[in-house]
């Protein structure tokens, strides 16, 4: 396979992105970028136009297939690469995005008796009001002792595949008995463009409970509502595949849509964060991978099988087959920096930034880098979008200290930079605490690009950061996979030696600064306990309000 060549297509948040990658060493050699036309739907149903509550984010299946239709053949074309010479193609998502399916992988939103039910649509990984479902989901599974809890932290997260199905089951019982499968976002893509339904093994162990060979039993289910006994059986369980397997040849639809060769490989589904570590060459134990963008996922390998309080989840063959992969996030991080710059920033800042001839956010971090560690006087918890780790509760919320009325716009800017640093140190002590050891931090993602947070990372987790060799991490890491599904490589390791690239070491801490950071973390963790274990629910109680209130049922 000297001349050959694969395609990696990242199914983000926004949008959908491609990539033509040289198989013998991983050449980048062009990429296209596809914006989903509806983005993220959370305030009304594009179908009626009927707002939708709190805490909901859904997305449209045809958005996803118009990526493989506009995106894959504009990177080929942009490649100079003769179709013919393409021998594979694999594809990442975000998750958990789950959506409901009739038998044949129809999504329930596109027949026309329930085009008008919200809970016939993909729920993006961002949709949290299935809170109040995980919550009992959790609650009885402590009460019964399911060994499975321990797998995940404690906590099951209101981001996963059962809890939003309880929440169908309960909020539109027709859509649920309409629905033949529940279906990962990630799988349903290959199930498009091979014809074959197989559920990966990274979404099937981390969001689908899926552990030691099996799921919760039918009993458990049933604890939960009588009417959700069969919801393994009947919608859920089906064959695995594990990453980097091939899950069939490309059909003769998906080969008109996307201008490749029919009947080349389609590798198994996977997770965007997940299939970034090899394109960084974080395939080894102790490699904690951070894949920083609109949130970070935290993913690593080890060959040691641990219990992490907090954690996502631990999936033997999770991230590459053979080790145990582990998995923690943070739910906000530049969804926090753009929420901030959006909402809070005077004119004035935008005017200054446009007069310079560059973004605001490049002009904010700037004003922020000039401040010395600490001088701002503030702390913040990233809870914007709810904690996913070590907390799992969707229902926190952001908290700013110390302001007055002296704080300016940069002030709270490098706050919110810094207390996404705290999460992420927060999530590494927890490993190791807990006897799971990380050697090195390696990102990806959009957010390395800037510099200072990157520094400012370093100093706060006191570690070297090796940063990703590539813009395109996760079609990157699909690509990879397609390679090794094609037969280039005999498996993902030596996959990610040749195809991979990465900078060593590129941050190092300052230890001056880092002392100061010290401190400011101790407060971060005395904010985060308080208001994260129990020792003022002010915040479950705010969101409880906020919930009525939106129902009309406060006068």
């Amino acid at each position: 396979m000297a001349d050959a060549y694969v395609v990696g297509v990242d199914f983000g948040t926004l949008s959908g992105r491609a990539v033509v990658v040289r198989v013998a060493d991983g050449a980048e050699l062009a990429s296209a970028v596809h914006p989903y036309e509806h983005a993220v739907i959370e305030q009304r149903l594009p179908a009626t136009g009927a707002p939708l509550p709190p805490d909901w984010a859904l997305q449209l299946p045809a958005d996803w297939v118009a990526v493989l239709r506009t995106a894959v053949p504009e990177a080929v074309a942009a490649s100079g690469v003769d179709p013919a010479d393409v021998v594979g193609i694999g594809t990442d998502f975000t998750a958990c995005t789950v959506l409901p399916t009739t038998a044949d992988g129809t999504p329930l939103c596109e027949l026309a008796e329930l085009h008008d039910r919200p809970h016939a649509y993909p729920k993006l990984w961002k949709h949290h009001s299935a809170q109040p479902h995980a919550d009992r989901i959790n609650a009885l599974a402590a009460e019964r002792g399911e060994a499975w809890l321990a797998r995940y932290g404690g906590k099951i997260s209101s981001e996963w595949e059962f809890a939003k199905a309880l929440q169908v089951l309960e909020d539109d019982p027709e859509v649920y008995a309409t629905m033949d499968r529940w279906v990962e976002a990630a799988d349903w893509i290959i199930w498009q463009l091979c014809g074959r339904y197989v559920r990966n093994a990274c979404t099937a162990g981390y969001k689908g409970i899926y552990q030691d060979g099996g799921y919760p039993s039918p009993e458990y289910l049933a604890a939960l509502n009588p009417d959700f006994a069969g919801f393994v059986t009947d919608k859920l369980e089906h064959e695995i595949g594990q990453l980097g397997a091939l899950a069939g040849g490309l059909s003769a639809q998906a080969a008109g849509w996307t201008g490749l060769p029919e009947g080349i490989a389609v590798a198994v589904g996977n997770v965007d964060a997940h299939v970034t570590a090899p394109a960084a060459q974080a395939t080894e134990p102790g490699q904690m991978l951070m894949v920083m963008g609109t949130s970070t996922c935290h993913v690593m390998n080890s060959d040691q099988l641990g219990e992490v309080p907090g954690m996502c989840g631990v999936v033997d063959g999770g991230i590459v087959p053979g080790l145990y992969g582990y998995e923690a996030g943070q739910s906000g991080v530049g969804d926090i920096f753009a929420w901030h710059v959006d909402n809070f920033v005077p004119a004035s800042y935008v005017e200054a930034a446009a007069a310079r001839g560059i973004g605001i956010h490049e002009h904010l971090t700037e004003l922020a880098a000039a401040q010395e560690v600490g001088a701002h006087g503030l702390v913040a918890l990233d809870w914007h979008g709810g904690n996913r780790s070590v907390l799992v509760d969707h229902e926190l919320s952001g908290v700013l200290v110390g302001t007055t009325l002296a704080t300016r716009a940069e002030d709270v800017y490098r706050a919110l930079l810094e207390a996404t640093a705290f999460g992420t140190r927060t999530i590494v002590e927890a490993f190791e605490t807990n006897g799971v050891g990380v050697t090195e931090l390696v990102v990806a993602g959009g957010l390395l690009r800037n510099t200072f947070l990157m520094q400012l990372y370093s100093d706060v987790c006191r570690r070297p950061l090796s940063v990703i060799g590539s813009e395109q991490g996760p079609a990157l890491g699909s690509a990879i996979h397609a390679a090794v599904a094609a037969g280039a490589y005999p498996d993902i390791h030596a996959a990610a030696r040749a195809m991979g690239k990465v900078h060593r070491a590129v941050y190092v801490p300052d230890e001056e600064r880092a002392a100061v950071y010290d401190a400011l973390y101790a407060e971060y963790q005395r904010l985060h306990d308080y208001f994260g274990r129990g020792g003022n629910d002010v915040l479950h109680r705010l969101r409880a309000i906020r919930r009525t209130a939106s129902k009309g049922e406060v006068a």
